[in-house]
């Protein structure tokens, strides 16, 4: 089936899945609070099923919903564990984009149970993970290649954020700039009509209208822009520490924690729900607090102390074995520490101050940046989230300085710091990849097949095809290579011309992604894997003159060679 096709589907069923799973939270949410989104209420309100235990339900709602999804996990699919965009990374970068299927049912159940009992974490993270689930599971059925079913998986994870938020451009930057680490234009495309799909679903059931409903801000004055660029240094910050602590939670809870482990979400959920009782603000995703404090509706202090619980409650759910994601807990954070910042700034500057919202929403992004690093991603997502096309430059500028600041302070993210706590470290080459480093092109090609010239009538070129059994490279009369020709393009060719006889090679040949000889093999790699019926690539010298041919097989023997 051809990937265009294949991402689609998974675009589809991403939007599907992506729907389902809000309305699986928002079920959870009504179960065990009482209320459609909890966070947004007012008074710290009493569950129905239990009036008589006042605003102390929150105490054992957490612990209530551990018992349920943590045999669940742990029985079933110990993948669903967590924030899952690093499960992801990780079965991207060294398992060919495998993901086994059950993990989708158990991470939508997991996380619907973790967040609607209380649980302060996103729902992006198990989107991500699901529409990955799907991805790899139709690549797997439909018999993709390991470079398609990694393309798919990317496909899923860019339809499950495009359809959650709204935000199809920030769906394919997610994917391409995490999942896959890769802008390659063969992915690029597959990615965005899943990507596109899932938006159409999306909208289609959940209403096309931005993420936050805000009032327009601007930015009139240019000196603002040197707070804004204070403000990425200092949301760079908290986005490190925000990583940091949650991974120092995490640890506590391993060092503190003796028993079963399915166990440990119910009793880690006790002292969460001691969390809730004291701040009924972090129960669930909590983006009602979050709008509101770009709104302006929190003083100061109130907003510290609102940016310093998320961090804890997050750290808290994830660390006890709660299924969730960390996006929407640093946007959160962003928007608390921005808000707080606008009003600092507003005290002690009132000429050069703007709305505080302005500050939040760059916040946001900022925050958002210094904890994942993905600049391009940050700054998509707070413009589709909000529409507030007012604000790219200053947002931009934040999300820089905050990835700069992250860079230089961390040697992690908040996604790649669990992965190496495994000892798994995806910026560097699989094994396989590692022997191939140092390594050139034209150290593993083999004889190129006796190339076609672009003039020789395509009946000829048959007849040479079927000698050759496979795919010919297409020369010009100087020998410099112009494309490649398969039995394929000729049949279809063939079949489709009125006037096979006059017909050529030149009018048929597909262009081919030729490897310089010069060209690093590891880097080739992917390009061959990706070459499907041609089965390689042609190899060309510096004026573009055909001097061999790079397959598998060249691959697999310099491998073997080398190790």
């Amino acid at each position: 089936m051809p990937l265009v096709l294949l991402s689609v589907i998974v675009g589809l069923g991403a939007g599907l899945a992506a729907v389902a799973f809000r309305w699986l939270i928002v079920g959870a949410t009504q179960l065990f609070s009482g209320a459609a989104d909890y966070a947004g209420t007012q008074g710290h309100p009493a569950n129905h099923w239990v009036p008589w235990l006042g605003p102390a339900f929150v105490i054992f709602a957490p612990a209530v919903g551990g018992l349920i999804y943590g045999p669940l996990v742990h029985f079933f699919a110990r993948e669903a564990r967590g924030h899952g965009v690093p499960e992801v990374m990780y079965a991207v970068a060294r398992k060919g984009g495998r993901i086994k299927g059950r993990v989708a049912v158990v991470k939508a159940l997991a996380s619907a149970l973790t967040i609607g009992s209380g649980g302060s974490v996103g729902r992006e993270g198990p989107i991500v993970q699901i529409g990955s689930a799907l991805g790899s599971r139709l690549g797997t059925l439909a018999g993709s290649s390991e470079a398609q079913l990694r393309t798919l998986v990317a496909c899923g994870a860019a339809g499950g954020i495009a359809a959650t938020f709204n935000a199809p451009i920030a769906g394919v930057f997610f994917a391409l700039e995490l999942i896959l680490r890769d802008f390659a234009a063969r992915s690029f495309a597959a990615v965005m009509l899943s990507s596109i799909a899932a938006s159409v679903v999306g909208r289609a059931l959940l209403g096309n209208y931005p993420f936050l409903q805000l009032p327009a801000f601007t930015v009139s004055n240019p000196a603002e822009m040197l707070l804004f660029a204070l403000l990425g240094l200092v949301a760079g910050g908290i986005g490190v520490l925000f990583s940091k602590i949650l991974y120092a939670v995490e640890d506590v809870c391993d060092w503190l924690w003796r028993g079963p482990e399915w166990l440990r979400p119910a009793l880690g959920g006790l002292l969460l729900g001691c969390l809730l009782l004291a701040l009924p603000q972090m129960y669930g995703v909590g983006y009602p607090v979050l709008e509101n404090s770009v709104l302006g509706h929190y003083a100061l202090g109130f907003l510290l102390v609102l940016g310093a619980a998320k961090i804890l409650a997050t750290s808290l759910t994830i660390g006890v074995g709660g299924s969730g994601g960390v996006f929407a807990p640093s946007l959160f954070v962003g928007a608390t520490a921005g808000a707080a910042f606008g009003q600092a700034v507003a005290l002690l500057f009132p000429s050069l101050a703007g709305d505080a919202g302005a500050f939040a929403l760059v916040g946001m992004g900022a925050v958002f940046a210094g904890s994942t690093r993905a600049a391009i991603t940050a700054g998509l997502i707070i413009f589709e989230l909000s529409g507030e096309y007012s604000l790219i430059l200053p947002l931009l500028l934040a999300v820089l300085v905050a990835t700069a600041l992250s860079a230089l302070i961390s040697g992690d993210t908040i996604y790649t710091r669990k992965l190496l706590r495994r000892g798994v470290d995806i910026s560097a080459p699989a094994r396989g990849r590692a022997v191939l480093e140092g390594h050139t092109v034209a150290q593993a090609m083999g004889e190129a097949p006796q190339p076609v010239v672009e003039t020789l009538s395509a009946r000829e070129a048959g007849r040479r095809l079927l000698e050759a059994n496979g795919a010919l490279p297409v020369v010009d009369a100087m020998g410099r290579l112009t494309g490649v020709i398969t039995p394929a393009t000729l049949a279809a060719g063939l079949e489709n011309e009125d006037d096979a006889d006059r017909l050529t090679v030149g009018a048929l040949a597909q262009a081919a992604a030729a490897l310089g000889r010069d060209e690093g093999l590891e880097s080739a790699v992917e390009a061959v894997l990706a070459a499907g019926e041609t089965d390689g690539l042609p190899v060309i010298d510096t004026d573009g003159h055909l001097c061999g041919w790079l397959s598998t097989e060249h691959v697999l023997h310099r491998l073997v060679a080398a190790s």
